[in-house]
């Protein structure tokens, strides 16, 4: 027996939802589901995107929805076409088992007189943009003045959009003793003022703290020189190796600009705005949601609806001018229960901002350093022998075995695994060995004021801290918050004796005061995890260089990974603007493991 069963919902929805492989509900449907389903009421429930809302309103509309009927009972307003479409197909999945009921999107950018012959046909739930279906209310298109059940879903970023004129036009043609479910994830003067002009005493429910940010998400910044903001990005890109990404730029032509940069420098990058076609955006969206695209530069328009779970990184080009946007920017990771970063680069002049978005969201901001070159080697360095580890050898490559055994001999196993290495190593040193330090006096000093305030990734002053290196990482389960929590239980340390912890494909570093060090080494010397061995080393910044124990090197212990995220020419990228299409592969200006 599942915990769905416990919520009150027929048996046609939760044989789909045994279909669907779900097994327990999210906090927010076991609070707004058995409201629903138990009383006729208005409802508001706050919550962070990602958690699992749609199944909280769709599941409660299913089951009250009579499918015998072909008079439309339910409507569904979201903000943007992608998550219009998104809630119709998991709402097709919920009802799949339930005869004759039939769920019909209607939004911008497709055949209006096609979408109103659906309606005709018998659509029992509507799920529209706003603006499509003020239209087709005006053209005549659709009757919604029976619908028994509302929901506005991401209520405030329609009206961040400028929906909301349209939102009280549409409304307007809906009866009074309808029932109204608003689903938000902050709850501006807007939200409260449509919220009170359309509902009588709704329930209301907090699924963590009201306005505040999502838990699993790490806050972190930067800060750096005007100039230096696409160097610093260029940075934290290659400093992250499988990185997967949304980069937020406050205009539509810096989101161009510092696409078209990241594409010529190499990277799979792609951009999202207003100025792009439907055709040139589902290409990108549907690239981004392939990983083909792997740092999708984007506006807050253009990048509300993406609901991608596994996006790791939100880098903030530049902040917003509103808070309640610099939660939605995070909100796109730490989805679904899983763990991400969200990063702000900012100038010395825009530090004060950081303090107001703290007090917002309560949660405090990870001061960072930009990482130096030396550091990006070191990283590049330990993720390409991990690469080459586990990669698949190709048998086809027998037949040519004798030969490449006559150019390679004479070289010892020592040498040939050091020419390997540097035929790409090579390239990233010389690009970042002799690059300066982005980070600005002025942020060390604001640093120093901010480092022991502490927050889930930790952090502390870095005077009289060690880097250490350990040899396991997200492919061996662990993300920050979980490394943390283990090398902390395993070292029998405070929470704050640990921080700065970077997990990467299938390894890590972590930080710690330097008076811990030899009780960390000694406590890591012949450890092990079901009977694997866990090294810990201090991390060593000259030439990627480590220094500790070397036993695991011979026995082959640290486990390799392939997370790079820059494939090779024939990898797909696009650059958006107006002609569209795929974007130029660079590499000149930037060496990279490809």
């Amino acid at each position: 027996m599942t915990k769905f069963e416990t919520l009150g919902l027929d048996k046609p929805l939760l044989d789909a939802i045994s279909d669907l492989g779900f097994e327990t509900p999210s906090e927010v449907q076991e609070k707004s589901i058995p409201i629903l389903l138990e009383k006729e009421t208005d409802l508001v429930a706050l919550a962070q995107t990602g958690t699992g809302k749609t199944a909280a309103f769709g599941f409660p509309m299913i089951q009250k929805i009579q499918s015998e009927s072909r008079t439309t009972q339910g409507l569904i307003l979201s903000p943007t076409r992608e998550l219009c479409l998104q809630i119709t197909n998991e709402l097709k999945l919920y009802s799949k088992y339930i005869k004759g009921l039939n769920t019909v999107a209607i939004y911008g950018g497709a055949s209006i007189t096609e979408q109103a012959r659906q309606i005709k046909r018998g659509a029992q739930i509507v799920v529209a943009t706003p603006g499509r279906m003020k239209d087709m209310i005006g053209r005549g298109m659709v009757d919604i003045s029976k619908i028994d059940y509302c929901v506005l879903d991401e209520a405030d970023e329609m009206l961040n959009m400028g929906f909301f004129e349209d939102i009280k036009d549409i409304l307007s043609n809906t009866p009074d003793e309808k029932f109204t479910w608003l689903f938000s994830a902050t709850m501006p003067k807007e939200v409260a003022s449509i919220a009170k002009k359309f509902m009588h005493k709704p329930v209301e429910i907090t699924v963590g703290t009201k306005n505040a940010g999502a838990s699993t998400v790490q806050h972190e910044y930067y800060q750096v020189g005007g100039r230096d903001r696409y160097p610093a990005l260029k940075r934290l890109a290659d400093a992250n190796p499988g990185i997967f990404s949304v980069v937020f730029c406050r205009t539509k032509r810096d989101t161009q600009r510092v696409a078209e940069k990241l594409i010529e420098d190499g990277y799979n990058a792609g951009a999202l705005h207003g100025d792009l076609s439907q055709n040139q955006r589902d290409l990108v969206m549907n690239a981004f949601r392939k990983k083909q695209v792997q740092m999708l530069v984007a506006t807050d328009v253009a990048a509300r609806g993406i609901d991608v779970d596994d996006i790791t990184h939100v880098i903030n080009y530049q902040l917003p001018d509103e808070i309640e946007t610099y939660t939605h920017r995070s909100g796109r990771t730490g989805r679904a229960g899983k763990s991400g970063i969200s990063m702000v680069i900012v100038t010395r002049s825009e530090t004060r901002k950081i303090k107001a978005i703290e007090k917002k969201i309560q949660q405090n901001f990870i001061s960072k350093k930009i990482p130096t070159g030396i550091e990006i080697c070191e990283i590049q360095l330990y993720h390409l022998a991990n690469r080459i580890k586990e990669t698949e050898v190709n048998t086809e490559i027998d037949n040519y075995l004798p030969a490449i055994n006559d150019v390679l001999d004479g070289l010892d196993r020592e040498e040939l695994i050091k020419k390997i290495v540097s035929v790409e190593f090579t390239r990233f040193y010389n690009y970042y060995s002799k690059t300066r330090d982005l980070n600005s006096s002025e942020g060390d000093r604001d640093r120093g004021e901010r480092s022991d305030r502490g927050s889930k990734g930790g952090d502390a002053p870095s005077n009289g801290s060690v880097r250490y290196f350990i040899n396991v990482g997200e492919r061996d389960g662990y993300d920050w918050m979980s490394l943390k929590d283990f090398l902390r239980d395993t070292l029998n340390l405070e929470k704050e004796d640990i921080f700065n912890v970077d997990t990467k494909d299938s390894f890590s570093f972590f930080n710690s005061d330097a008076q811990h060090t030899e009780f960390i080494l000694q406590t890591f010397t012949e450890f092990k995890v079901k009977g694997r061995f866990i090294n810990v080393e201090v991390s060593k910044d000259p030439g990627g260089a480590r220094k500790g124990k070397k036993r695991d090197r011979k026995r082959g212990h640290r486990k390799g990974g392939d997370g790079g995220y820059r494939k090779g020419g024939d990898s797909k990228s696009f650059r958006g603007g107006k002609k569209g299409g795929s974007g130029r592969r660079g590499g000149k200006k930037r060496p990279g493991f490809y």
